[in-house]
């Protein structure tokens, strides 16, 4: 398995001026992780410990946990690369393309999720649906996690290289030991608890990044300055205007396909039925902290762009030949940046935290693939009824398994000069045609079981074809990313026509079937398990997240 050459070069060229110091800071976080997961492992008894952390969690631990799961690689490597090719129009994948469908997983959502005591979205499904649906969204959702994780793993190794100097292969198998030391160690408290502590960790790594660069190129107004005067110009400074036509800003999507394709069908998929995300609000205690998780998480998912978007923006001014032939990937902003404007100590804080994100995410992508391995693809469909030791080992192994195939993918994301086009890509071929099967099944009652398996493979075909029929030049959607928005709107549009027509054919499930699992079925068997406490106004998930979707279109209102 041999690394291009052009990427161990860039990695050799991005070595850090690191000393001592640095990696004494970087010892001790890597000993803190470790010795997190020796201490989770000893409340991990039975196997809805491993997967599940009992649930008994706190809204505010899996409400960071819920947004750390979300900063890998993808976050913050990818997010920054955005910065860096298409300006303040990054700023959709956060205040469309995230808060709102956070708010309503947690509003809407969560609360079918929680109360039906499912352990995973694909289990949801099977009692929805079928056996058969629950089958197909878990291979699909186990690929995804672990080419996903393969991303993270690929950006961990090349900050690892830049460190240490060490060949990206060395790099990968090395930051693949750390992760699954600690994910086997404690499964997914220790994945939540140790998400916790990088949400800080992270922070304090990437704000003084923001700040010297800031400081660097003249403050707010220098910055807007230099990018007129960039390749960007002046649509690199605006969220909307150009968006009129796709070839007059520089994502080259018109506005239509933003609101549809990536704060519809895109984001909902993603937010509202993405496993790896869904997770931690399952191992919350209650049903109110269940909900709260993911809008806990979208305050300060609202801001997380001064950490990305504008180290972006500033590496774009500064590095003038990022992504440009012969020049460093635009995935290597942050890095070069860290290089350049850190002073020791300080480095190691900020290396800590590039670390800390990456770590955060493939360890989110791992609990995920073990858990829907375990439950259902081998428990639900391979070997049943089995003593719960049996699946509590069975779980560490596909930890295992999940990482040493993850270190493969590393080496396909490696190949990618965004990775955020990447991983948008992965995300309309795998959750926009889930979210169309869901949310049909969710408010349609008579949406039948394998209306739900053939909607889910047919739209999930169709958004390959829309790929494959863009990079074959058939379909011109101008660039990557305007290509897996109207890719996951295919997708979505095809799942809903095949499973109205395949319902109109076929035999609906009973209603006593569907109690709790469909919109205006209750079922009177599952009590509100939420104390007294948990009721006050100031918890309400439905106040918390209507002012979440205010202040994320009031932020839009200096970008227009």
């Amino acid at each position: 398995m041999r690394v291009p050459h052009h990427l161990a070069l860039a990695a050799q060229d991005l070595r850090l001026d690191v000393n001592l110091l640095d990696y004494l800071v970087l010892a001790l976080y890597f000993l803190t992780v470790l010795g997190i997961g020796l201490v989770v492992r000893r409340t991990v008894h039975t196997s809805l410990d491993f997967f599940l952390s009992g649930r008994s969690l706190p809204a505010w631990v899996t409400g960071l946990a819920f947004l750390s799961a979300n900063l890998g690689a993808t976050e913050i490597l990818g997010m920054a690369a955005n910065g860096v090719q298409y300006g303040v129009q990054t700023l959709h994948y956060y205040w469309i393309g995230a808060v709102p469908a956070m708010v309503f997983l947690g509003v809407v959502m969560m609360p079918f999720y929680y109360r039906s005591k499912v352990h995973s979205v694909p289990d949801f499904l099977r009692r929805r649906f079928n056996g058969q649906t629950q089958l197909l969204n878990a291979i699909t959702f186990a690929l995804a996690q672990i080419l996903i994780a393969g991303i993270n793993l690929y950006a961990l190794a090349l900050v690892m290289g830049a460190l240490l100097g060490w060949p990206l292969l060395l790099s990968i198998v090395v930051s693949a030991a750390i992760v699954l030391a600690y994910v086997v160690l404690g499964g997914l408290s220790s994945a939540i608890y140790n998400e916790v502590m990088q949400f800080f960790v992270i922070l304090a790594g990437l704000v003084p990044v923001t700040v010297l660069g800031l400081i660097k190129v003249g403050g707010f107004s220098g910055l807007a300055d230099k990018v007129r005067q960039s390749s960007l110009g002046e649509p690199g400074l605006h969220a909307w205007a150009g968006t009129g036509a796709a070839d007059t800003n520089p994502l080259g999507a018109h506005w239509i396909g933003i609101v549809l394709g990536l704060g519809f069908v895109l984001s909902f998929g993603y937010w509202t039925t993405n496993f790896t995300e869904v997770q931690r609000g399952l191992s919350a205690r209650d049903t109110t902290a269940a909900r709260l998780t993911p809008i806990v998480a979208a305050y300060p998912k609202l801001v997380i762009p001064a950490v990305t978007v504008i180290p972006g923006l500033v590496a774009l001014v500064l590095f003038s030949d990022l992504g440009k032939p012969g020049g460093p990937q635009y995935n290597y902003a942050i890095p070069l940046l860290m290089g350049d404007l850190l002073p020791n100590g300080v480095l190691g804080v900020a290396v800590t935290g590039l670390l800390a994100s990456f770590m955060a995410g493939m360890a989110a992508n791992i609990s995920g693939f073990n858990t829907v391995f375990t439950y259902d693809i081998w428990r639900s469909h391979v070997k049943k009824d089995r003593p719960d030791e049996y699946y509590l080992r069975l779980g560490r192994l596909a930890t295992v398994g999940g990482v040493v195939l993850g270190i493969g993918t590393a080496l396909i994301a490696a190949g990618f000069s965004n990775i955020m086009n990447y991983l948008q890509t992965l995300f309309s071929f795998f959750n926009a045609p889930l979210f169309a099967t869901f949310i049909i099944g969710l408010f349609w009652r008579r949406m039948t079981a394998w209306a739900g398996f053939w909607g889910l493979l047919s739209g999930t075909v169709a958004a390959f074809a829309s790929y494959i029929l863009f990079k074959a030049g058939v379909l011109d959607f101008g660039t990557e990313l305007n290509a897996t928005f109207w890719g996951a709107g295919t997708a979505f549009v095809v799942d809903a026509l095949v499973s109205v027509a395949v319902t109109l054919a076929t035999t609906p499930k009973p209603e006593s079937e569907l109690r709790g699992l469909v919109y205006g079925l209750s079922d009177a068997s599952i009590a509100d398990d939420t104390p007294a406490g948990g009721r006050t106004w100031y918890r309400s998930p439905i106040i918390l997240g209507t002012g979440a979707v205010i202040l994320a279109a009031a932020l839009y209102i200096p970008f227009i």
